[in-house]
């Protein structure tokens, strides 16, 4: 028996850990399945990391290992190496290891900080045969960063995410060939600083509304074929373009990993394809809590450790018997607003509610309602889906109030 259970130990388990750990919760347990702690942290060595949470730049290793010394300092228990293989309702992990086989614990409560995955080749349909040459964003930063392997010369990058846009400087600094990056949306999903430092910077052209409809050669990609596409996101055939090149890299969206929480009978949103949580990050099961890029994927590291330290907080009270749950207010959204976190309000406390937009909208209001009166406004110069919002709402907001909705106005 534990008291507090922590599966994953990237920058929100290990931050979950030290804030359940402040909270008075000595009996805690991390189980990593890679051979170190810091999570996906460790490959990331450009700098950005730490500004909010530490007032200075750090590269990703740095960032993690300010966590890991205070977990080593602490004496938490940690188990690396070890696969989490099932979590039930009642809180029984079951796990392995080479060093223990197959164990299970029993926990007061557990923290699901599992992070993400990307999405492969195999969820876009993309023609062609299957050479070498093709990656994910994150496998080729883990090549270059940690292998000190460079995975080709002339390179093409599908998505505009955070680690494409990172991989398309990264590559140009060792050597390759950038030839552009090509986005199937009308904006792109990364930060406007990563625009700007990684792309414009080096002159890397990103082309919005552009899809690769084709791959290249048999033995080692060739050359791909992009398309603008249409409004409803059709290539348009009249716009095909052949592009030489050697190497095709993927950054087409982040997975977060919740095969274990579905095991737990852990409710998934549709939108997020993370839990459905509270304020306090637990889910719709008792006692089980989620944080991090396995509830949503993030912007920054800096705000995954912020809300592991909400998830740590409230275990802790959870297993204390002190965590309240004295009333239960939905949160709806527009359409305009994709997403909120948390998805529902269990007790009247201030509360800091996060956001994503599902298109860029300049001069807009944020505007919360109970369906008929509106409790808060907030002007915003420009969203992005790119970027998370947050709006906070105070206790005197939440009185009365049996749901919330939130919507998006544009001036």
């Amino acid at each position: 028996m534990k008291d507090l259970v922590i599966i994953g130990g990237g920058p929100a388990g290990m931050s979950a850990a030290l804030s359940a750990f402040d909270c008075g919760i000595k009996d805690i347990l991390i189980l990593e399945r890679d051979s170190h702690l810091g999570g996906v942290l460790q490959q990331c060595i450009h700098n950005g990391f730490g500004l909010q949470k530490f007032g200075e730049e750090l590269t990703g290793p740095e960032y993690a290992f300010r966590y890991e010394e205070k977990i080593i300092k602490s004496g938490i228990e940690v188990k690396l190496n070890t696969m989490v293989l099932d979590i039930t309702e009642d809180k029984t992990v079951t796990a392995t290891n080479p060093h223990d086989g197959i164990f299970q614990i029993k926990a007061k409560a557990v923290i699901l900080a599992m992070g993400c995955r990307e999405r492969p080749r195999g969820a876009l349909n993309i023609a062609g045969s299957r050479p070498a040459g093709i990656f994910t964003a994150g496998t080729a930063q883990k090549l270059v960063n940690t292998k000190g392997l460079l995975p080709g010369k002339s390179v093409v990058i599908l998505g505009s995410g955070d680690i494409g846009l990172i991989m398309a400087k990264r590559l140009t600094l060792e050597g390759a060939k950038v030839k552009g990056v090509f986005e199937l949306m009308p904006y792109s999903g990364g930060l406007a600083r990563n625009i700007q430092q990684c792309l414009n910077d080096f002159n890397i052209p990103l082309r919005l509304s552009h899809t690769v409809v084709e791959v290249h050669g048999k033995e080692r990609v060739e050359g791909i074929t992009v398309a603008e596409v249409d409004e409803k996101r059709v290539p348009i055939e009249s716009t095909k373009e052949f592009i030489p090149c050697d190497t095709l890299l993927l950054s087409v969206g982040l997975i977060p990993e919740n095969e274990l929480s579905k095991s737990a009978n852990v409710k998934i949103s549709p939108v997020t394809n993370g839990a459905l949580v509270d304020q306090n990050r637990q889910t719709s099961v008792s006692g089980i809590f989620a944080c991090g890029n396995v509830l949503h994927v993030h912007d920054l590291v800096d705000f995954v450790s912020d809300e592991a330290e909400i998830a740590g907080k409230s275990a802790a009270k959870y297993i204390n018997n002190d965590l309240s749950d004295s009333t239960e207010i939905n949160i709806f959204t527009d359409g305009k607003i994709r997403y909120t976190v948390p998805q529902r309000i269990t007790d009247l406390t201030d509360v800091k509610v996060y956001f994503r937009v599902n298109n860029i909208y300049k001069n807009v209001n944020i505007k919360v309602t109970d369906g008929i009166n509106t409790l808060l406004t907030k002007k915003r110069p420009k969203v992005s889906p790119g970027e998370m919002e947050s709006v906070t709402l105070k206790n005197d907001h939440l009185k009365n109030v049996k749901e919330l909705h939130f919507s998006l106005e544009v001036v």
